[in-house]
């Protein structure tokens, strides 16, 4: 029950436009510096080069949210392309994830895609791939249609399906061949369109994980939960899935010993590492995750 609380309480907190104004100016304080690799592009390409060495991969994520006028989208446009410039001129291996309403697609769809269309531009150009996150079930069917859109032109683009709504299965058989990251889900959703019940969200995760493997589909397993991996590994071994059909990937910050034991048991590890000044709705919703999460927190800020 607490524990439930405490989650609403931080989702309710991530989605305050006042606080994460406020975020921005203290700074990557409060156990933030833990799960966010500093707000330049120079801090979070380093902090790759340095995943890079330990054999793992990774993705890098641009922190932005409640963007509201074109000239933000845009720049968080330019931002995502230099941030793919400097991802190839320092050689790392890395793709890129993105957030649409980051590139304006609550201002005009159109708008939007443009946007989009210049960034996959930039990456295919560097011969890089583009992770479209998926926000909130509001954004979910035009996410889809407008990833359909781009497919047509570009190929180096795919993007993401959250296991805790009831559309998930029916999404990722029709999406069939296209490159998913397969999750959980950390939005706050209503019992309308979202499975509530930690176990029907397990359920239907490994579920669509199956489904995609089997597909012959490239799968990305983006879990920290233990035993989902280990059902993974045992389902793509009986099924002789070949292991560069699919990757595990996780958090910057979280269970690193197991990202490195994935590595050296011969997985394809990806992590997933977000960066910038605009962090706190990102935290709030890790805080929201996992109770364990709070502690983690609490203990990075008293030993700073």
């Amino acid at each position: 029950m607490l524990a439930e609380v405490s989650k609403n309480v931080f989702l309710y907190a991530s989605q305050s436009k006042g606080l994460n104004k406020a975020a921005k100016k203290w700074g990557l304080r409060f156990g933030a510096s833990q799960v966010v690799a500093g707000d330049t592009i120079e801090s979070a390409i380093k902090k790759v080069e340095e995943l890079n060495k330990k054999g793992l991969v990774c993705t890098l994520d641009h922190l932005g949210e409640f963007v509201s006028s074109r000239e933000e989208a845009i720049e968080a446009t330019e931002y995502n392309v230099k941030t793919l410039e400097a991802m190839a001129k320092a050689g790392v291996n890395s793709n890129l994830s993105v957030k649409m309403t980051q590139l304006g697609l609550d201002i005009d769809r159109d708008f939007c895609v443009n946007n989009m269309r210049r960034i996959l531009a930039a990456a295919k150009k560097h011969n890089n791939f583009v992770r479209i996150d998926m926000e909130d079930h509001a954004h979910c069917q035009i996410t889809l249609d407008i990833l359909s859109e781009l497919r047509q032109t570009y190929d180096n683009v795919g993007t993401v399906i959250q296991a805790y709504l009831f559309r998930a299965h029916e999404d990722v058989k029709e999406l069939k061949g296209i490159p998913l990251r397969l999750v959980k889900g950390a939005y706050k959703e209503s019992p309308e369109v979202a499975y509530q019940e930690k176990e029907k969200v397990d359920e239907n995760y490994l579920k669509i994980i199956e489904e995609h493997l089997l597909s012959g589909s490239y799968t990305a397993i983006a879990s920290h939960d233990h035993q989902i991996i280990a059902k993974v590994k045992e389902f793509t071994q009986k099924n002789n899935i070949p292991r560069d059909q699919f990757e595990f990937q996780m958090l910057y910050g979280f269970r690193t010993d197991m990202q490195l034991s994935l590595v050296q048991e011969g997985y394809k590890m990806r992590v997933y590492i977000p960066f910038g000044n605009d962090w706190f709705g990102y935290f709030m919703r890790r805080l929201a995750e996992r109770p364990q999460n709070v502690a983690f927190a609490l203990k990075g800020l008293l030993s700073k």
